[in-house]
């Protein structure tokens, strides 16, 4: 499960900006989590509960908001919705879309105290 990596890195960061800053405590995060990124949101709020213990995160909620899939269409020169990563575009059914968004995994905010 790559997901407790991913916490533990979380948890490292969000301790160490808040020491950086004078805070005692972390009180909440909220990570943005695309639905493309490959990265479970209900196993991250597992690991969420066993790395936290301990650090002066130990007391922090954790939100998640889910980033949706978006591509720019080569083809058709336009932002479209993407279900898939390698997805085609659902206008012109080609398959030359870079994805723009959606396989993001980044601490949007935290609040500390």
């Amino acid at each position: 499960m790559h997901e407790m990596s991913l916490m533990e890195s979380v948890i490292d960061i969000a301790c160490e900006t808040a020491r950086e800053h004078g805070a005692a405590r972390v009180k909440s995060i909220r990570l943005d989590v695309g639905v493309l990124s490959h990265v479970d949101p209900s196993a991250l709020l597992f690991c969420h509960e066993a790395v936290r213990h301990g650090t002066i995160a130990g007391e922090a909620t954790l939100e998640i908001n889910r980033i949706p899939g978006e591509g720019w269409c080569l083809d058709c020169g336009k932002t479209v919705a993407l279900q898939e990563r390698f997805g085609a575009c659902p206008d012109c059914g080609r398959h030359r879309v870079q994805m723009t968004s959606g396989d993001e995994l980044k601490i949007r905010d935290l609040e500390v105290i």
